[in-house]
């Protein structure tokens, strides 16, 4: 029942590229906020709230995309070509279809900001953003079904070679276009905007051109099963679960920073500062559950339920035992670690109360991650998409008002509660984990006929 070590250094060698190009998708909106922040202040806090307005929207359309987890590494594992390429050609229909009514969503961007009470200084710079940066967002979403597809296929060098190269395209547009480098005119937000905008869209033409030997596998021919209605709405059925999921999630944090708000400045800083650490070392689990879940798919595409099992246990030790080693860092030096984000004393001392908090927080949050992965491998993702609702919506908001409010605990008090929420679905999702790997597990079929298998194919593992 044990993972062997090479189930163990397998795993971590898929999970190791992942993580790289979550750290990478990462850096380029840290760089983002690095270079319009010299520009001007009111241009960094209005690209800001645009970038998070944009992710707010855009990460419900990314959890649908990623039912392709479950479909693509379970007909992996069953070696079944065609189910493959109907799940890549049916992802690139539902991400066209995500970005269209997502799209939506953005356009009355400037009315929704203001009827949130953000400064009305920065409401048309934060609106202009989102615009400029829509047509990316069917690029960006078609990045994401490739990205699902190759990390399904254990192909992942061509992913890691195109973060790499966005990255660099991303601070090289951000110098002309910002600040209006080699004779181009200074536009500020617009030109981080249109940096962005472009470095998104770059994503999936560099993916494909990098990878167009392996995707022309799946993508052509067209196959005419691409548009029949019953398989379509089984894999929404699936994949809108894990889309609520994680707007659940993003919206609870976003939640967070609003009521940091009303405890003011040095609250919100603080916060910042820890949660920015917790989000970079949460990119670990983020890579070791995708990781996971393609093992795991791929064990119950072929029918193996030990190697569902014993992969599980792997990706949890793995994830979970990162997780216990930053959480030590925290504890240990949470004022070194507060001082690397602001000078101001304030700040410090009480990001330094809040820093030991995430420590505690990542150990559970790294649980869920996983836990979360595993799931979504076999192809449950119903109940995780509950377990948010509960623990971050009916725990943790009702306990963060309760002890930053009403008990008077400021900041450490929402942070209290965040981490009670974060407890109580890592203990749903692991309860759930373990009851469905005693059971036995199914592939999950969403072409009826179609579960015999296919054409051989070969899979870097």
């Amino acid at each position: 029942m044990r993972p062997s070590r090479s189930e163990y250094r397998a795993l971590i060698s898929l999970a190791t590229p992942i993580v790289v190009v979550q750290v990478g998708l990462m850096t380029m909106g840290v760089v983002d906020a690095i270079m319009v922040g010299r520009f001007s202040a009111e241009a960094l806090a209005a690209t800001a709230i645009g970038n998070f307005y944009f992710f707010v929207v855009a990460v419900f359309g990314i959890g649908v995309l990623l039912v392709l987890d479950p479909l693509i590494a379970q007909a992996v594992g069953a070696k079944d070509e065609k189910a493959i390429a109907l799940g890549v050609q049916r992802g690139l229909l539902l991400a066209l279809v995500m970005s269209v009514v997502l799209g939506l969503l953005l356009l009355p961007a400037g009315r929704v900001l203001r009827a949130l009470r953000q400064p009305e200084e920065l409401v048309p710079l934060a609106a202009t953003y989102i615009l400029i940066c829509l047509p990316s967002f069917l690029p960006f979403n078609m990045f994401v079904v490739f990205r699902q597809l190759l990390q399904a296929l254990g192909m992942t060098r061509a992913i890691v070679t195109t973060i790499v190269l966005c990255n660099f395209a991303n601070v090289g547009l951000n110098w002309l276009l910002i600040f209006g480098n080699l004779g181009l005119p200074r536009l500020g937000v617009v030109g981080a905007a249109i940096a962005t905008a472009i470095s998104r869209t770059l994503l999936v033409v560099i993916l494909v051109a990098l990878s167009w030997r392996t995707l022309r596998r799946y993508l052509t021919p067209v196959r005419r099963e691409v548009l029949e209605f019953a398989p379509l709405r089984r894999m929404l059925r699936l994949g809108l679960p894990i889309g609520a999921q994680q707007e659940l999630e993003v919206a609870y944090f976003g939640g967070l920073i609003i009521l940091m708000g009303l405890l003011g400045t040095i609250s919100v800083a603080a916060h910042q500062a820890a949660i920015n650490l917790a989000s970079l070392t949460f990119m670990v689990p983020v890579g070791v559950a995708s990781a996971t879940a393609v093992f795991v798919g791929r064990a119950v595409g072929a029918r193996d339920e030990p190697a569902v099992r014993r992969y599980a246990i792997a990706g949890l030790v793995c994830g979970v035992g990162f997780m216990c080693v930053s959480a030590l860092v925290f504890l240990l030096f949470p004022g070194a670690l507060a001082g690397l984000y602001s000078r101001d004393a304030e700040v410090v001392a009480l990001a330094a109360g809040l820093i030991p908090i995430a420590g505690l927080f990542q150990v559970f949050d790294g649980t869920q991650v996983v836990s979360a992965g595993i799931l979504r491998g076999i192809g449950d993702t119903r109940f995780p998409m509950a377990a948010a609702a509960f623990g971050f919506w009916l725990v943790g908001l009702p306990l963060s008002l309760l002890l930053g409010f009403h008990a008077r605990l400021g900041a450490e008090g929402l942070w209290w509660g965040s981490l009670v929420a974060l407890m109580a679905v890592a203990a749903l999702l692991l309860y759930r984990v373990r009851m469905r790997l005693r059971r036995s597990m199914e592939r999950v079929i969403i072409d009826r006929g179609s579960a015999d298998g296919g054409e051989q194919l070969a899979v870097n593992s």
